[in-house]
């Protein structure tokens, strides 16, 4: 099952809601990550072997970015705010969390909603 880290952008019930349902999910505040660049979080991610989660756009295209440049990292989810709701994002990341591989998400950005 991936397991996630939460960029500072993404409501905390989704995090909470998930880790009723056994998502192993850590926040960049948890982590003491918030502070960090979204280059560096993304490198910290890739560190700890999970996944990004993030609403923030600029996180999104520096993912894109990396992917044009073939620069390596766990993979990233992102969910833009005005087209998700947090039930919304409970549900396709439980389900992403469940039925993607690690070798399927690495260097790739999924978009949500599904």
């Amino acid at each position: 099952m991936l397991r996630f880290l939460f960029d500072v952008h993404v409501p905390l019930a989704v995090a909470n809601q998930l880790e009723l349902r056994g998502v192993d999910i850590l926040t960049a505040q948890a982590d003491n990550s918030a502070t960090l660049q979204d280059q560096d979080l993304l490198v910290r991610a890739t560190e700890l072997g999970r996944v990004m989660f993030t609403s923030d756009i600029r996180f999104r295209a520096l993912a894109e970015t990396w992917q044009q440049s073939q620069r390596t990292f766990h993979g990233l989810v992102f969910a833009h705010p005005l087209h998700v709701t947090v039930g919304q994002m409970v549900l396709h990341l439980e389900l992403i969390a469940s039925a993607v591989s690690e070798e399927e998400i690495r260097n790739h950005v999924i978009y949500l909603p599904l």
